[in-house]
């Protein structure tokens, strides 16, 4: 048997007996007359805290009796060598119930490098001081707070305490399997009854200089710069855009021009909910891998491309050139359908080229070009956009926005078949993915004089689209498999530990 070395503590006859102990202790505190003249709140508040500490024994106890069932059989290293000599370590391991100690065995050989740690596998301690549940705490905080705040919520609600550069750090280590994780995950096929969505925007982060695109990093340093405000322009060049996708499924329901614009209108009828929803965003990666990424994700769920595929978009030239050459590549006939919220956006423009601002006529005459559009007479409202300008005899200048209108609506008349998509059940707006924007990018990463480095946004999108999509906690079950195999099972020979690999 190994010998156990003085670092370790002095066994009690249980090593559950100090958190008895310490049970017992708290259970006076709180059958005492002192306590008795205390608010509920702060009898809670003891109870928390103390309580923890009781938690914490508890935990402690656990390792010790791990530690005194070790065996000490030789094991074998990856490099094939195998480590018998034995003697007694132990490291600090942070939990969410305070600090603890990890005893366990050191295996080595003469003349071989690195020693083992077989207790460690076992327990898939993690490289870092902070347990993988402290290191799951930060990386779901991180997603929704700022550092300083995830900080602050550990030290209140846990015993950990954990520094902002560690919470930094913690969240890229959170975040590392992301792209293996949904690499592996095979969905749900669609289901006949469902249209298969994609959507995809970008959004602007302000990163720190050393993160943004070199383009980007050449235009901020020429912009001109005022010692006291931000002069125009200067904002958009300390900014590095991030690709936003989404992939969901959508039931069929067909609609009428009426049922949309009694939305516009105020009007609420039930319209179907996206159902398997993924969203996701990147800063690091480019838009072209985003779109091949979401490509992936729904030839997974409709392997033989028998679902109907829908695209919402919002125009842009790029976007769609990559849209495109992913269809053709996969072999996917795709409907492009072009955003009406968008389309409107120029309609509007064009109508205040007619009317004095607030005047109601205005929405009437928008109403009756969206009805139009819905109906599918595109050419039709972009030739009487024109004929109304030159009827009023405006200017060039003046009509500008009118001709813009109907040089749009004539661009992407093809995306512009909105009777069809109705009556096929199809979605004409882009609601998911600008929540998901929204909610994603600036919810979070928009916080006042924020500045992020390329990692650090890259992992806090990453949570956040994790937890966005419900895939939060199998991801994380996916993550501790990794951090097994990577921290542990590749320092060993494949025969080492089978019955955890077999688990695994």
């Amino acid at each position: 048997m190994a010998r156990r070395s003085s670092a370790a503590p002095a066994a009690p006859t249980d090593p559950f007996d100090p958190a008895r102990d310490e049970l017992e202790r708290l259970i006076e505190r709180l059958d005492s007359e002192d306590l008795g003249r205390m608010q509920h709140s702060e009898v809670e508040a003891l109870v928390e805290k103390e309580g923890r500490e009781v938690l914490r024994r508890l935990y402690q106890a656990h390792l010790q009796v791990r530690a005194s069932r070790e065996t000490g059989d030789p094991v074998v290293g990856a490099d094939g060598v195998e480590r018998g000599f034995r003697r007694d370590t132990q490291r600090a391991l942070t939990t969410v119930f305070g600090d603890v100690e990890v005893y366990r065995l050191h295996l080595t050989a003469r003349g071989a490098p690195g020693g083992l740690h077989p207790l460690d596998a076992e327990l898939n301690v993690p490289p870092e001081q902070q347990s993988h549940h402290v290191q799951r705490r930060v990386g779901w905080l991180a997603a929704n707070e700022p550092f300083e705040a995830v900080v602050a919520t550990l030290a209140q609600t846990t015993g950990a305490s954990v520094a902002k550069r560690q919470v930094e750090y913690l969240t890229r280590r959170a975040a590392m399997d992301f792209d293996a994780f949904y690499a592996e995950t095979i969905s749900e096929p669609v289901a006949r009854d469902r249209l298969l969505v994609m959507s995809f925007d970008g959004k602007g982060i302000v990163m720190r200089p050393e993160a943004l695109r070199p383009a980007t990093k050449r235009a901020a340093e020429a912009s001109p710069r005022l010692k006291h405000r931000t002069s125009p322009g200067e904002k958009r060049g300390r900014k590095r855009m991030a690709q936003v996708a989404t992939v969901y499924e959508l039931p069929v329901q067909p609609r009428t021009a009426d049922d949309i614009v009694a939305e516009f209108g105020g009007e609420h009828p039930p319209r179907p909910r996206p159902v398997n929803k993924r969203v996701w965003a990147s800063i690091e990666r480019e838009p072209s891998e985003v779109i091949f990424d979401a490509f992936y994700e729904a030839a997974t769920r409709d392997p033989k491309l028998e679902r109907t595929w829908v695209v919402l978009v919002d125009g842009n030239e790029e976007q769609l050139k990559h849209i495109r050459r992913e269809a053709r590549e996969l072999g996917v006939e795709l409907t492009l359908v072009l955003d009406v919220i968008h389309v409107l956006e120029y309609i509007w423009k064009a109508a205040w080229c007619l009317h004095e601002t607030a005047d109601p006529a205005a929405e009437e005459w928008v109403t009756e070009r969206l009805r139009r559009l819905l109906e599918g007479d595109v050419s039709g409202v972009a030739s009487g956009i024109r004929r109304s300008a030159t009827k009023r005899g405006l200017s060039p200048e003046q009509r500008q926005p009118m001709d813009k209108c109907a040089d749009y609506l004539l661009k992407y008349k093809d995306m512009l078949r909105y009777d069809r998509y109705l009556a096929a059940g199809m979605p004409i707006a882009t609601g998911v993915i600008e929540g998901a924007c929204r909610h994603l990018i600036q919810d979070r990463m928009d916080i006042a004089g924020a500045r992020w480095s390329l990692d650090g946004a890259e992992a806090v999108l990453r949570l956040r689209s994790l937890r966005s999509s419900g895939d939060f906690d199998a991801y994380w079950e996916f993550h501790l498999r990794q951090e097994r195999e990577r921290n542990h099972f590749r320092r060993y020979a494949a025969h080492e530990f089978p019955h955890l690999r077999e688990a695994a």
